[in-house]
């Protein structure tokens, strides 16, 4: 079945013949969104759209019932980057740095970094999170340990991200699968890896998912299944900052409507969507601060 979509869309396919499952996701506008918050610096702007690429790439095999978020944090210029996607296909992201990144950006040679993957609902406590191993200098790599670990499951992932695109794309041989007609063929993750191996930054980024998918596999009985739409969106509403304002305390709420004459602004970093609260908001949410539980703008 044809499809208009060529970005901000996920597709999930079958390599039928090799017994090979895979995921092809390509942001554009929802990439743009993200990227144009800030002016990273090209290495780290990269390195962004390639984990917002991956967070909604790893969405594409699992039951998803919340977020999946990417997290990263180092002591070194790269402070912080964080991606996610939540169920609903909606992407946000956002990274921090302080002073001059090492050239080029490598995943292991940042000192003390650690990469979280979080997995679930943060409101009601259910949550899995799952720790990177950072000995790879690409994101790409790292993520393909983390699966050979975690899931004793061999994966392929490939990441791409410039000023216009991001783009992903994930294989992982299906258990107990074999290929075609339920003969086992050894030769066909192997063989799979190798037409990976042909794929590279510039043609991910340049081609649209049909396209490759068909230049790569058109000899492996590729299976397309329906396209999922992604979006930019962000997860912040009101009542997440008055639960953040309400987990700072009286005291520190009321000494921050004094520093600011009387008015407390909480601006979200993904989205710059603002929210104020005066004297008599702040009343209204301490004074009902005993039914609701910490939390934060985010």
């Amino acid at each position: 079945m044809e499809t208009v979509l060529v970005e901000d869309v996920l597709h999930r396919f079958l390599l039928e013949r090799a017994g090979v499952r895979g995921v092809l996701v390509r942001l554009g506008a929802a990439w743009r969104e993200v990227a144009g918050r800030a002016d990273y610096p090209p290495a780290l702007n990269a390195l962004l759209g390639e984990s917002l690429a991956a967070s909604a790439l790893l969405t594409g095999n699992i039951k998803l019932e919340g977020n999946l978020s990417i997290e990263l944090k180092s002591s070194g210029p790269l402070r912080l980057l964080f991606t996610e996607c939540s169920d609903q296909g909606r992407l946000r992201g956002l990274a921090r740095w302080d002073g001059v990144l090492p050239a080029p950006l490598e995943l292991e040679a940042l000192p003390d970094a650690v990469m979280a993957i979080t997995i679930g609902h943060a409101e009601r406590g259910q949550r899995y999170q799952g720790l990177v191993d950072l000995r790879h200098a690409e994101l790409g790599g790292a993520l393909e340990g983390y699966f050979t670990q975690s899931e004793q499951l061999p994966a392929r992932i490939l990441l791409a991200a410039d000023g216009e695109h991001a783009v992903g794309l994930m294989l992982q041989r299906l258990p107990g699968e074999g290929g075609r007609d339920g003969v086992q063929d050894e030769d066909a993750w192997p063989r799979i890896g190798h037409l990976v191996d042909t794929l590279g930054k510039q043609e991910m980024l340049a081609t649209a998912p049909e396209e490759l998918l068909y230049r790569l596999f058109h000899e492996e009985s590729v299976r397309l299944f329906d396209p999922r739409p992604l979006a930019f969106g962000c997860s912040c509403t009101r009542e997440r900052v008055e639960s953040m304002l309400r987990s700072l305390g009286r005291a520190e709420v009321e000494a921050a409507l004094e520093a600011r004459e009387g008015e407390i602004e909480v601006t979200c970093e993904f989205c710059a969507q603002r929210y104020t609260f005066d004297r008599i908001d702040a009343e209204h949410l301490l004074s009902h601060s005993s039914v609701s539980a910490p939390g934060t703008a985010q």
